[in-house]
């Protein structure tokens, strides 16, 4: 489990619903997991951009900032990704039936999906190594 250092982060997981939230949850810790089990992935900054968590690479700026968002009025939680990367296009083709893609943004998840969990390691992973290919 990974503590948070911002409380603002941390506010805005304890004021969403618990499902969500702890859908939410998962994906934070997947996402300092892999920071730490992934090769040339450093350092994680958690934050919050545009009202939500935001996890960027800081040393070394290895990728691409990964934010996570919940859509209350619709139980359905999104990992989002900068919409000038090539990442969405390459999950969809790489991952083309696993995953629900929103744009060139996002991965989107309802709240009663089974998780492609292998897959989406893989998605993050990418991520987080944007910048080193």
């Amino acid at each position: 489990m990974h503590p948070f250092k911002n409380n603002d982060v941390a506010e805005k997981y304890q004021a969403l619903p618990k499902a969500l939230g702890g859908k939410l949850y998962a994906l934070r810790e997947m996402i300092f997991d892999l920071a730490v089990s992934t090769k040339g992935v450093g350092a994680i900054e958690e934050s919050l951009k545009w009202d939500t968590p935001s996890y960027q690479t800081v040393r070394p700026k290895s990728g691409t900032p990964i934010r996570l968002a919940a859509m209350v009025d619709k139980n359905q939680y999104g990992l989002y990704v900068h919409c000038q990367t090539t990442l969405i296009s390459d999950f969809r083709e790489i991952y083309p039936d696993q995953f629900s893609f929103e744009k060139n943004r996002g991965i989107i998840f309802n709240l009663d999906d089974e998780i492609a969990e292998e897959e989406l390691r893989h998605c993050i992973s990418m991520a987080l190594t944007y910048h080193l290919k």
